[in-house]
């Protein structure tokens, strides 16, 4: 016990998992993840939008609700494939304001 305790230690050998190793297979991990939601999210929300439009189509007296309701539901479609090729922050936003426009155009007016 003669020797300084902090003399020969390295942290990649001494089996101490920090996880830096592991980074790009979690980066990469993340932005697949981040690619399937927003794409997800745009099919799922363009759905909604296209099934909305068709019923307010079949009810309403007005033909702006189900212009809406379509416009937004392009809007969310243009999201999800920008999505799926890796521009998630723009889909994110492009889905804000796609259900945007279908709140917006449903308003009694």
């Amino acid at each position: 016990m003669s020797g300084r305790a902090d003399s020969e230690t390295h942290p990649e050998m001494s089996g101490d998992d920090d996880g830096l190793e592991d980074e790009p297979e979690d980066l990469a991990e993340v932005a697949r993840r981040a690619r399937w939601t927003a794409a997800g999210a745009g099919a799922l929300l363009t759905l909604a939008g296209l099934a909305a439009a068709l019923l307010r189509l079949s009810r309403s007296a007005s033909v702006l609700a189900p212009a809406a309701y379509a416009a937004g539901a392009a809007v969310c479609a243009v999201a999800a494939l920008i999505g799926s090729r890796g521009r998630t922050r723009r889909a994110l936003w492009l889905l804000i304001a796609g259900v945007m426009v279908m709140a917006l155009g449903d308003q009694p007016g």
